[in-house]
């Protein structure tokens, strides 16, 4: 969490008896503090001294952008990317700018779809304005895909995502190199949904067909692969239509949103 200037540095501690996710947890922390700007970070990410400040001075010296990375760099090696943002094809695929490439590409500074939630400055500002029912991140998410989906939506809202190259930091990201067969079955299940879920709730009436059928091949080949290989994906289905109710009344909120922002 990022403390007023004025404020005592000081550590507030909050555990939970069980596992409930990295949505609902980053939930119950942003409400548990006041502050202008809040840091969302990864346990197995450092960050260089200036991190922090060069974010929150583009935020204060643009109040349209409501959230902001760095350039993340694999620990492994610092000439390469982890991401410098993210950014969503026109499948409303996700992926890392960058992911995999030298950092010289990179180093041009500007706006960007979204962050990364593994090292996110978002502002107070932006969280309130996009949160649905009091949330920020989307507690029905757990985990995986869900600053995609703020991403998404405060993209909708009118809102800034920004890349400061200058601001540097180095992630661990070692989930990402091991391969998917090594990923539990759960989180298999729960990144392969919420793309579902994000869609449902973002993409708009009008061009809902048409990222269907710009989407179809892709979908084609990964349910086959899924039907073959991962047979076991399948049923996180019902995870899906058993939260359709609060789907539709978030889809209907933020839509309703969209629309009167329009207009205006």
């Amino acid at each position: 969490m990022c403390r007023d200037k004025e404020a005592p540095t000081s550590l507030l501690l909050i555990q939970n008896q069980k596992n409930t996710g990295f949505a609902p947890a980053h939930n119950q922390a942003v409400a548990a503090t006041e502050t202008d700007y809040i840091l969302v970070l990864n346990p197995d990410l450092t960050l260089a001294p200036d991190y922090i400040s060069r974010l929150i001075t583009q935020m204060e010296n643009n109040p349209q952008i409501g959230s902001a990375t760095g350039m993340l760099l694999l620990k492994a090696d610092h000439g390469s990317v982890d991401s410098t943002g993210l950014q969503m094809n026109k499948a409303r695929r996700a992926f890392d700018r960058g992911a995999g490439e030298p950092a010289e590409l990179w180093k041009q500074s500007g706006t960007v779809f979204g962050v990364s939630g593994a090292a996110a400055m978002y502002s107070r500002r932006m969280i309130e304005d996009v949160s649905v029912d009091g949330e920020f991140f989307d507690a029905d998410f757990f985990a995986y895909k869900e600053d995609v989906d703020v991403a998404w939506r405060a993209q909708l809202f009118g809102w800034q995502g920004y890349y400061d190259a200058e601001a540097i930091g180095y992630h661990e990201r070692g989930w990402k190199t091991s391969g998917r067969s090594t990923k539990p079955m759960f989180i298999r299940r729960i990144s392969y949904i919420n793309r579902y879920k994000m869609i449902y709730k973002n993409e708009s009436a009008r061009t809902m067909l048409k990222t269907i059928l710009i989407s179809l091949p892709y979908e084609i080949a990964a349910h086959g692969y899924m039907l073959l290989r991962e047979p076991k994906l399948i049923v996180v289905w019902k995870s899906f239509f058993t939260q359709l109710p609060a789907l539709k009344k978030k889809r209907k909120y933020i839509q309703t949103i969209v629309k009167e922002r329009k207009n205006t």
